[in-house]
């Protein structure tokens, strides 16, 4: 029988590691949030679901898909909720799976703001920061175009920040450990913190504080509900997904980034691909630039390999790498990196099943 052992410079990824001396990992990769699409009709985690996460156990951290906190935050079909009790139940059953085999479980919790369609929760307003349109239609559903969106009212913004703490509050009696709020990729939260989407002239728009109140105030109140060290936050500090650019976008985060290091909260996690492209007004890569202005957890995403992954924490450019389509392809992901086995490549119709 061929034995294999894992090479020396990959030791610190299999290190474990602690968020805010609370939830120990036992090794420093996390899944990466990646929409499956699986859930049922009413928006339920599937057995599929329960199957597919309890194989993906050995991550130190799980982070599961988009999560959405209430019927006007869906965008795509068949994405889960967490906010009615067959939801909790349904995710109960993946997190008691998970945790049987030793793992830890976050959710991601989930508003598409201008992402997301009226077809979904039968009719109403599409909510974000301002009613700045985005072009296309809804993946999977192309027959569905996308709205001008509502600026959310102050009493929305209030109802907002109440849900996304009630959300919170679901997911621990559904057993997850934490949970990781949706702050990236042109979704709701983050269209207030680019000025191509955020067009407000009131205490939510026109200057860094302004912009960056209601992030702030969706993780305090998440804190105050289920407490700082079972949260964690998804930022896109580089405007590229469902948003342009904006030079300015760069004095938001500069003063964002130390808002939230006051915080302490468990971890600060780069929004998708953040990391395999450069960004001029952040003086280039995403993570160098949150580095930077933020000294505690961070996790890296972007294209990364086990090796360079491991030379980027080695070189405290951040302490725990996100990995999303590997671990789709290889549910085995940190055994067969731990073993120095050959990993099976991605490819888009694995997307088509839960295995």
């Amino acid at each position: 029988m061929t034995t294999h052992t894992t090479p020396n410079s990959l030791a610190n990824l299999f290190e474990t590691y602690t968020l805010n001396d609370t939830i120990t990992l036992n090794n420093r990769f996390l899944m990466a949030p990646l929409t499956r699409c699986m859930a049922d009709a009413d928006l339920v985690p599937t057995d599929d679901m329960v199957a597919y996460y309890a194989r993906r156990a050995e991550a130190g951290l799980i982070i599961t898909e988009a999560t959405i906190i209430r019927p006007d935050a869906q965008g795509y079909p068949n994405t889960p909720g967490i906010f009615t009790q067959a939801q909790i139940a349904g995710w109960r059953k993946v997190t008691d799976a998970v945790h049987a085999k030793g793992g830890k479980i976050f959710v991601q919790l989930w508003h598409t703001g201008r992402v997301a369609h009226p077809h979904f929760f039968g009719g109403g307003d599409v909510l974000a920061a301002s009613a700045q349109k985005i072009e296309g239609s809804v993946p999977r559903m192309r027959e569905l175009t996308y709205v001008t969106p509502k600026p959310a009212t102050l009493e929305d913004i209030q109802g907002l920040v109440r849900d996304y703490a009630k959300a919170a509050e679901n997911a621990i009696e559904a057993g997850f450990d934490g949970v990781e709020i949706h702050g990236a990729n042109g979704y709701l939260i983050d269209t207030f913190l680019h000025h191509d989407s955020n067009r407000r002239t009131d205490e939510y728009g026109g200057t860094p504080a302004n912009m960056s109140r209601f992030a702030l105030e969706v993780v305090d109140a998440v804190v105050a509900r289920i407490g700082k060290d079972r949260t964690g936050l998804r930022i896109s500090p580089g405007a590229y997904f469902n948003m342009a650019a904006d030079s300015r976008d760069r004095e938001v985060f500069d003063y964002f980034l130390p808002e939230l290091e006051a915080r302490d909260i468990a971890f600060v996690h780069i929004g998708i691909f953040d990391d395999s492209m450069e960004f001029d007004y952040l003086g280039g890569r995403a993570s160098s630039y949150v580095r930077a202005h933020y000294g505690k957890t961070l996790v890296g995403v972007g294209s990364y390999s086990a090796e360079t992954a491991s030379a980027a924490i080695a070189a405290n450019k951040f302490d725990l790498i996100a990995i999303g389509r590997p671990f789709i392809a290889n549910p085995d992901y940190v055994a067969r990196v731990r073993d120095g086995v050959e990993l099976v490549p991605y490819s888009d119709e694995m997307l088509a099943s839960l295995v």
